[in-house]
């Protein structure tokens, strides 16, 4: 990237104070955070020397996000470090000084973070999934893995913008293609179960939209989903390995070490306004075999040719 070099050779001299606002729980946010700190030290940015970072955890709690959001915002910190559509609505709804930068959003744009994605306006950017953008790749890859799919069912919960968005958008392609569709809204993990289960012999697939609260209960949605003998699919490889059929969809960890980036510039002197939204550089295929075959369903070998990774 164009700033590496200067963020290398000019090490930065003040303290700065980061506050992540972290979307889920300490111990499922632990991957990403390690790879976002790690690209903050090889930017020059060092915890307890030129850098401060603030921890909040959330739990996938509408409440605890704007509690932590306006936190940070009296606590006056440099940039909020935050992802998912209704944290970065929390932070944006409790500053409108403070930096704030998502290092994942379904769709920035469309649940009103961001003006665009090349010029963001106002104190917001960040790195964007474009989950709906990706909604008909993934129906297209459900109905090649699952022959003969007629009804589709969609999961989101209905408490996540961006979810929401991305449920519109599947059931207006599935719709299209001719497929019956169903949507299923949740406000907690207690609706998941009846949910799923009042879908058996009604439904050969799920497509769920994640979000936190869809995250931390993955490995119940997916054990849930077999059970029924639904193929699953979602946006990022974690659920595949909490045993889902696939995913399509960008590696999290790039999009946190994207976020990095961009916070080293607006702590160097940049304004969000002027840093355009990102986008994953790639999307990953996961298939999940032992799941597929649980499910009694044949991989075809077209599928397995163009699949990143396959899950035995």
């Amino acid at each position: 990237m164009s700033a590496l070099p200067f963020a290398v050779n000019a090490q930065p001299a003040a303290r700065k104070t980061i506050g992540v606002l972290g979307a889920t729980t300490p111990e499922l946010g632990k991957p990403w955070i390690a790879v976002f700190e790690q690209r903050l030290q090889q930017l020059g940015w060092v915890q307890g020397r030129n850098l401060t970072i603030e921890y909040r955890w959330a739990e996938a709690s509408l409440e605890r996000y704007n509690a932590i959001a306006a936190e940070f915002a009296g606590l006056n910190v440099d940039v909020i470090v935050t992802w998912a559509s209704a944290p970065v609505l929390a932070a944006k709804r409790a500053t409108t000084k403070i930096p704030v930068v998502f290092a994942a959003q379904m769709d920035p744009v469309g649940t009103g973070a961001v003006s665009s994605l090349a010029r963001p306006g106002g104190n917001v950017t960040g790195v964007s999934i474009q989950q709906t953008d990706t909604a008909g790749k993934r129906i297209a890859l459900l109905r090649e893995l699952v022959p003969g799919l007629t009804h589709l069912a969609v999961m989101a919960n209905a408490g996540a913008p961006g979810a929401m968005l991305e449920m519109r958008e599947v059931l207006t392609v599935a719709r299209a293609l001719g497929l019956e569709a169903t949507a299923l809204e949740i406000k907690d993990a207690a609706e998941i179960a009846p949910q799923i289960t009042a879908l058996k012999g009604r439904a050969e697939a799920l497509y769920v939209a994640t979000d936190p609260l869809i995250f931390g209960n993955r490995v119940r949605i997916n054990a849930l989903a077999q059970d029924m003998r639904l193929a699953t699919i979602y946006g990022g490889r974690e659920y595949v390995d909490a045993g889902a059929l696939m995913s399509y969809g960008p590696y999290w960890a790039d999009l946190f070490r994207q976020a990095a980036d961009q916070v080293d510039k607006i702590l160097r002197g940049a304004k969000p306004a002027d840093i355009p939204v990102e986008q994953p550089t790639k999307f990953y295929l996961v298939v999940n075999r032992r799941t597929a075959t649980a499910l009694g369903l044949t991989i075809p070998p077209s599928l397995l040719a163009t699949a990143d990774e396959v899950i035995e």
